[in-house]
């Protein structure tokens, strides 16, 4: 049988990698568009030696993007996580990491016009149902990955991709607090459960018995500490009106702490079966959002910053997350109205991927 030839970037968005695809050029149909994408990564498999999925959770994604119908939208973003040894695509959760490559991508396949010296692309996250603009450097109407833009978890410098995330609370469970509160006790932990950019369930360290620092090899060593996540993790979805979670990557837990090295509050985030190897764009609006937000177990690590624009620094295990929140309080009701993060993307192979 003639394999399909389907046309394809291989791109760095932000600490993440993955194939960016066309959305025009795959099934409607979600059953058949997931079968492809899971050929296309070579999923089930640990290795994924059958097809081009890096055989770890940060490259195990796929970006599909096509132009939207949205208006005053450019373009329309998809993400999927695929799994690695199971037949699972998981579209509920976002990532602003492959996120920073959506902007590069439209005006490389033509999907946007480029202009000179920079690109703004308004992009719709299918996802969350969220718009963000993404800033592009483009001088001369040339998409520039060259640059002195230093993001924490990647080698080298780059071209800065500037994203301003917009409508991030309640995209994926129409609230900021789910639950309806700043904090819930779940199998008697304190945890705070908190939808902005990304649902999550935040946990204090101290609750755990951790001191916050811990790393990678930590979380693989003590099944014991992460099925205690994971149990908080599944009773969170509930409460969050997720439902049942077991085949999900939504909430991600992150364990927070007081801050070190002077940033703002520190976080672990989790896969949320391991540790991230830096942290999540989206994980970080929702982490920086509940270090602002009083009440929560965030807030009371925290040393938030008190002006009108929040300027949150996330120190992560590869470093640190600097998040511009626009938030304030409103009738009562906390709302984030912006929320800027820089990250940088580079193109490294164009072609097509065969299944």
């Amino acid at each position: 049988m003639t394999q399909q030839a389907i046309p394809c970037l291989l791109m760095r968005g932000g600490s993440s990698k993955g194939p960016y695809l066309n959305l025009a050029d795959l099934p409607a149909d979600t059953a058949r568009r997931d079968a492809i994408l899971l050929r296309i990564m070579g999923s089930p498999d640990l290795r994924q030696i059958d097809g081009i999925g890096g055989a770890e959770f940060l490259t195990s994604k796929l970006a599909m993007v096509g132009i939207s119908s949205h208006p005053g939208v450019d373009v329309d973003y998809l993400f999927a996580q695929v799994s690695i040894d199971r037949p699972i695509v998981d579209t509920a959760p976002p990532c602003g990491n492959m996120l920073a490559g959506v902007g590069p991508f439209a005006i490389e396949t033509g999907l946007v016009q480029a202009r000179d010296p920079v690109t703004t692309v308004r992009i719709f996250n299918i996802n969350t149902n969220a718009v963000i603009e993404a800033v592009v450097q483009t001088p001369g109407g040339v998409v520039n990955y060259e640059g002195n833009a230093v993001i924490d978890g990647v080698p080298g410098s780059a071209a800065p991709v500037l994203l301003y995330f917009s409508r991030v609370a309640g995209g994926k469970t129409g609230a900021l607090l789910p639950t309806g509160n700043t904090s819930d006790i779940i199998d008697g932990v304190n945890v705070s459960c908190v939808d902005a950019a990304m649902p999550m369930v935040l946990i204090r360290a101290a609750s755990l018995g951790l001191d916050g620092g811990e790393d990678a090899a930590f979380f693989s060593s003590r099944p014991d500490v992460m099925q205690r996540i994971e149990s908080i993790r599944l009773q969170a979805g509930i409460l969050m009106g997720l439902g049942d979670v077991h085949d999900s990557v939504v909430p991600k837990p992150g364990i927070v702490s007081a801050p070190v090295n002077g940033g703002t509050i520190r976080s672990r985030y989790l896969t949320p079966h391991a540790l991230h190897a830096a942290h999540a764009v989206t994980g970080g609006i929702c982490v920086a959002t509940a270090a602002c937000v009083p009440g929560t177990v965030a807030h009371e690590v925290a040393r938030p910053d008190d002006g009108a624009v929040r300027n949150v620094v996330i120190e992560h295990i590869a470093g640190r997350l600097d998040i511009a929140l626009d938030i304030e309080k409103e009738n009562g009701s906390w709302t984030v109205t912006r929320a800027g993060v820089l990250r940088t993307a580079r193109l490294l192979m164009r072609g097509m991927v065969y299944v």
